[in-house]
C-alpha cells in the first residue's frame, strides 16, 4: 500500500512564496488599474470641459511661386484668444513658409483664407497646431 502524504498545514510553516508573489501581483495589478482609470478620467474631463481651440485647413491654393493661400477654419470658446501655426513645404519636404496666424475674434468660429509668401514653390500646407493664450496647446 503507498503512502499517502498530507499537505503540511498553512498555521504551522506560513504562506508559500507562490502565494506571497500572487498577492503581490494583485496589489500591483489593482494599483496599476486604478491609476490607468484616473489617467482616463482626466484626459476625459479635459477633453469635454476643457477650454480649447481646435483648427483645420479646409483647402490650399499655389498662387504662385512664391505665394500659397490657405482656407483655415478655427472653432474656440467665443472669448478665447491666441494663434494658430501653418507651414508650407515643397515636393521634398523643406519648409518654404511658416507664418502665426492670431485670431482675437469674439466668435466662437473663425473662417479666413490667408496669404503665406514662400521662398519656392510649395506643395503643400500643414496645420502645425493652435494655442490659447491661457497656454493649452491642440
Amino acid at each position: 500500500m503507498a503512502a499517502v502524504r498530507e499537505a503540511p498545514s498553512e498555521n504551522r510553516y506560513g504562506r508559500s512564496a507562490d502565494q506571497r508573489a500572487d498577492r503581490k501581483l494583485k496589489i500591483i495589478g489593482s494599483v496599476l488599474g486604478v491609476a490607468l482609470l484616473g489617467v482616463i478620467g482626466w484626459i476625459g474631463y479635459d477633453y469635454v470641459a476643457g477650454k480649447g481651440v481646435s483648427a483645420e485647413v479646409i483647402k490650399f491654393k499655389v498662387v504662385s511661386d512664391d505665394r500659397v493661400e490657405v482656407h483655415l477654419e478655427v472653432r474656440k470658446d467665443r472669448d478665447a484668444k491666441g494663434y494658430c501655426t501653418i507651414r508650407s513645404q515643397r515636393e521634398d519636404g523643406t519648409d518654404v513658409a511658416r507664418k502665426d496666424f492670431r485670431f482675437d475674434d469674439d466668435t466662437d468660429r473663425i473662417d479666413r483664407v490667408l496669404s503665406l509668401r514662400t521662398t519656392s514653390r510649395a506643395t503643400s500646407v500643414e496645420l502645425l497646431g493652435c494655442t490659447d493664450d491661457d497656454g493649452a496647446s491642440r
